[in-house]
């Protein structure tokens, strides 16, 4: 495709993306071109998510131009990759366990970084999935507080596919009020392309949008 072929899908696409000004847009820009996030940042985009470590470092290195940009990893955090992931993220949307909290710690110490993260729920309790389960959430909350370079925002969840997601969004959204103030958490990200509408309406501050910006993936 040419650049003013992806130039006009994605402007096309964001002007689709109806969200309130108070929700936070995360482009997940995974697999796609460093053009096409070049484009959507060109168009307001300022946040982009990326699961896969080898694929998002080099676009991060090649978009350092860009000064505001934002950089959230959102995938599976695998122990052996923390070092770099510190290095180069913004926010780690994906923190479901104590070791990766005592190894985010260390290594944001030796980088002398304050790391934003979110804390994932396994809202479906799927065996498949990563994410700690609702009912740990007050005792990793609390856990969460003895690591002072890393800062909690808040809670990342994925209903299970094939299902209906608003009692689960509806979930999510009950656990982060049920502990917003004591932890002082501001941030719930949940909701994908094909249903961020439904999780803006039950409260999510942060959608995590991909296929409707920057089109189907290979």
């Amino acid at each position: 495709m040419s650049l003013k072929n992806w130039d006009e899908m994605i402007r096309n696409n964001l002007a689709q993306i109806k969200i309130p000004k108070s929700v936070t847009l995360v482009a997940v820009s995974k697999r796609k071109p460093v053009k096409s996030i070049r484009v959507a940042y060109k168009y307001g985009v300022r946040d982009f998510g990326e699961n896969y470590l080898q694929d998002a470092i080099p676009k991060i290195q090649a978009l350092q131009d860009l000064p505001d940009i934002r950089w959230h990893y959102i995938g599976h955090i695998q122990s052996n990759k923390i070092k770099e992931i510190v290095k180069y993220f913004d926010m780690v949307q994906s923190v479901d366990r104590k070791k990766v909290l005592l190894k985010m710690q260390n290594t944001c110490e030796m980088q002398e970084k304050t790391l934003r993260i979110l804390i994932q729920i396994n809202i479906g309790k799927e065996p498949q999935k990563s994410g700690i389960f609702p009912e740990n959430l007050a005792e990793f909350l609390q856990e969460c507080e003895h690591y002072s370079r890393l800062e909690v925002q808040g809670l990342m969840g994925i209903p299970p596919v094939n299902c209906d997601p608003r009692p689960y969004f509806e979930e999510m959204h009950k656990l982060f009020q049920q502990y917003k103030t004591e932890f002082g958490l501001t941030t719930l990200s949940m909701g994908m392309s094909h249903d961020y509408q439904l999780a803006v309406e039950s409260g999510a501050t942060m959608v995590r949008i991909g296929t409707s910006i920057f089109g189907p993936r290979d």
